[in-house]
């Protein structure tokens, strides 16, 4: 017999189940990773890191509305989970570049899908709320 998606073909064993997770589950910590990519933040970071790297400056006058405090914890937290890669170039002055990481950029790829069925999407969602 033939497993479809949902279903297993025998007793799935507890290395599996941890190497891929399970967003369900609430001590997994894959819950964390969902949190730091969807994010608000999270999600903007990615997108506009897709194409090229940027300083942090750069990244803070490309996401309209974020703080500082915010743009800062949220870049941690993307390169805490192996998404954004963060070098330091010893210059004077001293500056950082953020790039994303190969993980990055698959993460920023399926963000980027739900990204634009957002605002292909968004005359009937606006719509709706009326």
């Amino acid at each position: 017999m033939k497993a479809t998606p949902t279903q297993s073909v025998g007793p799935v064993s507890l290395s599996q189940q941890l190497q891929r997770g399970n967003l369900l589950a609430e001590a997994c910590p894959s819950r964390e990773v969902l949190k730091h990519v969807t994010s608000r933040w999270g999600v903007l970071v990615l997108i506009v890191l897709e194409n090229k790297t940027h300083r942090f400056s750069e990244l803070r006058r490309a996401i309209g509305g974020v703080s500082e405090r915010m743009l800062a914890q949220t870049l941690q937290w993307l390169e805490s989970d192996g998404l954004v890669d963060r070098v330091a170039l010893e210059v004077v002055p001293p500056h950082v570049e953020y790039s994303l990481t190969h993980l990055g950029r698959q993460a920023a790829a399926k963000v980027r899908g739900l990204a634009d069925w957002i605002e292909l999407n968004l005359p009937l969602i606006l719509a709706a709320r009326n």
